[in-house]
C-alpha cells in the first residue's frame, strides 16, 4: 500500500515537472528582452487603438478590424493601469507560456512525463515561438487558446458528462473570436476524432460543440468579410510557402531540421492502426492534424484566394514538438543501453537545439529584425521637427508614428487632418478634401512632408485623389529645401516657390501617373518618393 502511494507520489511529481519546467523556459525566453526599445506597424496599431474607450474602440471595429475586436478590448483592460511597450508584450508572453504548459500536458497524457517534458521544451525554444511570443499582437493568445481546447478535447472525449465538452466549446470559441483563422482548428479536432475511431456518442457531442462555435463565430464573419481588403497585400501560396513554413515550424537551421523531421517520421510510422483500440487517442493521432490540416487547407486556399501568412497558423505548431518528442521516445525505447537516461538525454539535445538557434533568438530581439522601428522613425522626427511646424503625413498611414509616439511630435500642425483617428473610427484619422487641403496648404510659407520609404519612389502612383492632390499641391508650390532618410521615414522640407502665386481652383486636377523615366514630385534632383 505505503510503496503504491510512494509510486503515485513520485509520478505526478514527474508529470508536474514536466509541464512546469517548459512553461517556465518560455517565460525566461520570452521575457529576454521585452523591452527592445521600438514598436513596428503591427503592434502600433494594438497599442494605439487599445488606449481608445470602448465606445470608440466600437466604433472603430465597424469599418476596420474586426477580427481583432476581442484581442483590443483585451489589451485596453491590460494598457489601462501603465501603457507601455512591456505591458503590450506581456499578455503574449503569457500566452506562449501557457501554450508551453499545454503542448507538454498533452505529451504527458498520451504518452509519458519524458515525452511532455522534451515536447514543451522544443516547443520553447523555437524561433517562430520566442518572435511571437514578444509581439503586441494575438497570435500567442490563439496559439495557447488552441493547444488548451486540443488538451479539453482529449478530456472531453473520454468523460459521459456535458461540462467537459461545454469547456471545450467556450474555449475554441474564444480562440476563434481572437482570430478567426482559428475556425480551421475544428478541421484538425476532425482529423483527430477519425484516428481515434470514438464512437458515434463522441461524434455527436463534438458536433454539437462545433457548431455552437460556428453560430458564435458568424457575426465575425460576416463583418469581416466586407473588411477583405485588409488581406489585399497577401499573395498567392506556391512550394516556397511550404518550404519556409517548414524552417519556422523546426527550426532554420539545418543541423535542426533534419533531425527533427526524422524523429517526425520515426513516431508517425510508430502507429499501427490495427493494434489501437477504438476511441484511443493516440499522441500520432492528435499531433498529426494538428501540425498538418490547418496549414494544408490555408496553403490550398490561397493558391486561388490569398489568406495565407505563416502567424495566421502558429497554433498549428504546438504538434511539431509533439511528433518529435514522440520519435525521440520510441528511439530511447530501442537503444537503452546507448541512452540509460532518457529523460536527461532528451532535455540535453533540447538545450542543444537551444544553443544552435540562439544567435537567431538574440538578433530576434534587435528592434530593426521588424518589418520597421516606429521607436527610430520618431527620434528622427523629434530632431527635425519644430512645435509649430507644418507636417503633411504621406500616405496618411504614415501618421501611425506620431500616434504610437505623439511626444515626438507634440507641437506640430498636422495640416490634412480633418477628424483625429479615435474621434472618425478609422486607424489613421480622417484627412481634408483635396480643395480644402490645397486651401490649407496656400496660406504656408513651407511644410514639412514626413513619407514612408514607398511614398517617394517615382514609380508610386496612389489610388486616393487624397494623397494624389499632397502630391501634386507639394510638387506645383513648393521646393525641396533639405531631406533626411532614415529607414522607415524620409523628411522633407519644402519651401514655397518664389515665383509661385496661389489661387483658387475650381477643381482640383488628377495629376498625370509618372512615367518609368520621370522624375517623381518634389525630388532632389532624382527623386525618391513612396514605395509598395
Amino acid at each position: 500500500m505505503m510503496h503504491a502511494w510512494v509510486r503515485r507520489s513520485a509520478a505526478r511529481r514527474a508529470e508536474a515537472v514536466a509541464v512546469l519546467l517548459p512553461v517556465l523556459v518560455m517565460l525566461v525566453i520570452g521575457l529576454w528582452g521585452l523591452d527592445r526599445g521600438g514598436m513596428w506597424r503591427d503592434e502600433a496599431v494594438t497599442f494605439q487603438v487599445a488606449r481608445r474607450s470602448v465606445p470608440q474602440i466600437w466604433h472603430l471595429l465597424h469599418s476596420v478590424d474586426v477580427v481583432h475586436g476581442l484581442y483590443y478590448l483585451l489589451m485596453h483592460a491590460v494598457l489601462a493601469p501603465h501603457p507601455g511597450e512591456v505591458a503590450l508584450r506581456l499578455p503574449s508572453v503569457c500566452g506562449a507560456a501557457a501554450a508551453a504548459g499545454f503542448v507538454a500536458a498533452l505529451g504527458v497524457r498520451l504518452c509519458r512525463p519524458r515525452v511532455g517534458l522534451w515536447a514543451g521544451l522544443l516547443y520553447a525554444v523555437t524561433p517562430m515561438t520566442g518572435h511571437f511570443a514578444q509581439e503586441g499582437r494575438s497570435y500567442a493568445l490563439v496559439a495557447a487558446g488552441a493547444a488548451g481546447a486540443t488538451l479539453l478535447l482529449v478530456r472531453a472525449a473520454r468523460s459521459t458528462r456535458p461540462g467537459p465538452w461545454c469547456a471545450y466549446g467556450v474555449t475554441v470559441a474564444v480562440t476563434c473570436l481572437l482570430h478567426e483563422m482559428a475556425l480551421l482548428l475544428l478541421l484538425a479536432h476532425a482529423g483527430t476524432l477519425v484516428l481515434a475511431r470514438v464512437p458515434a456518442r463522441v461524434w455527436r457531442a463534438w458536433i454539437a460543440a462545433a457548431v455552437a462555435v460556428a453560430l458564435v463565430l458568424l457575426p465575425l464573419v460576416l463583418v469581416s468579410r466586407g473588411q477583405s481588403a485588409q488581406v489585399a497585400w497577401l499573395s498567392r501560396t506556391g512550394l516556397g510557402s511550404v518550404k519556409r513554413l517548414l524552417g519556422l515550424f523546426t527550426g532554420p537551421a539545418r543541423l535542426v531540421t533534419v533531425p527533427y523531421l526524422a524523429l517526425a517520421v520515426l513516431a508517425v510510422l510508430a502507429v499501427r492502426p490495427a493494434r489501437t483500440r477504438p476511441g484511443t487517442f493516440s499522441l500520432q493521432a492528435v499531433a498529426l492534424p494538428l501540425v498538418t490540416v490547418p496549414p494544408a487547407v490555408l496553403l490550398a486556399v490561397s493558391r486561388w484566394w490569398p489568406l495565407y501568412d505563416e502567424r495566421y497558423v502558429l497554433y498549428a505548431l504546438a504538434g511539431a514538438p509533439l511528433l518529435a518528442a514522440a520519435g525521440a521516445d520510441r528511439l530511447a525505447a530501442r537503444l537503452p543501453r546507448l541512452l540509460p537516461h532518457a529523460a536527461l538525454s532528451g532535455v540535453l539535445a533540447v538545450t542543444l537545439v537551444f544553443a544552435v538557434q540562439l544567435p537567431l533568438l538574440r538578433r530576434d530581439r534587435v528592434p530593426d529584425r521588424r518589418p520597421d522601428n516606429l521607436a527610430a522613425v520618431s527620434a528622427v522626427a523629434h530632431r527635425a521637427l519644430r512645435p509649430g511646424d507644418p507636417v503633411l503625413f504621406l500616405p496618411s498611414i504614415a501618421r501611425r508614428s506620431a500616434l504610437a509616439y505623439p511626444k515626438a511630435f507634440r507641437g506640430i500642425r498636422d495640416i490634412a487632418l480633418s477628424v483625429p483617428a479615435p474621434a472618425s473610427g478609422t486607424l489613421y484619422g480622417r484627412e481634408a478634401d483635396p480643395g480644402e487641403l490645397r486651401r490649407r496648404l496656400d496660406r504656408l510659407d513651407h511644410v514639412w512632408l514626413v513619407a514612408a520609404p514607398f511614398a517617394t519612389a517615382p514609380a508610386w502612383y496612389p489610388a486616393s485623389a487624397i494623397e494624389r492632390a499632397k502630391i501634386a499641391v507639394v510638387d506645383e508650390q513648393f521646393v525641396p529645401r533639405e531631406e533626411v532618410v532614415r529607414r522607415g521615414v524620409t523628411l522633407r522640407l519644402y519651401v514655397r516657390r518664389p515665383t509661385y502665386t496661389p489661387v483658387t481652383p475650381t477643381a482640383l486636377p488628377r495629376p498625370e501617373r509618372p512615367s518609368a523615366g520621370r522624375a517623381g514630385p518634389g525630388a532632389l534632383g532624382s527623386p525618391p518618393g513612396p514605395r509598395r
